[in-house]
């Protein structure tokens, strides 16, 4: 598997990449050109463009990172149907249909 958590980026890369978008609104704030900034941070043009207008709507906050993506999909009471619905085996699952 790619990733350790089964999807997504591990906190430490995720904090890596929040770092060099808030270096770049840093210099965003400073006035350099995106070409410029894309080379220094050794990322692509597009991306810097991408987070620039972020910034430009946002601010430094905008740049920062939402946590991870693979954020769970069903509550806890759901999870608890389920585990319910479960143990009570495929049998009965059919049987209610």
């Amino acid at each position: 598997m790619r990733y350790p958590e089964g999807g997504g980026l591990t906190a430490e890369r995720r904090a890596f990449r929040e770092g060099i978008r808030l270096k770049a609104g840093e210099r965003f704030a400073a006035g350099e050109k995106t070409a410029v900034i894309a080379k220094d941070l050794r990322v692509s043009v597009r991306s810097v463009e991408r987070w620039r207008r972020a910034w430009r709507e946002g601010g430094l906050e905008a740049l920062r990172s939402a946590g991870p993506a693979n954020s769970p999909a069903v509550t806890a009471a759901q999870f608890a149907v389920m585990e319910e619905e479960i143990g009570q085996g495929a049998v009965c699952a059919r049987l209610r249909r």
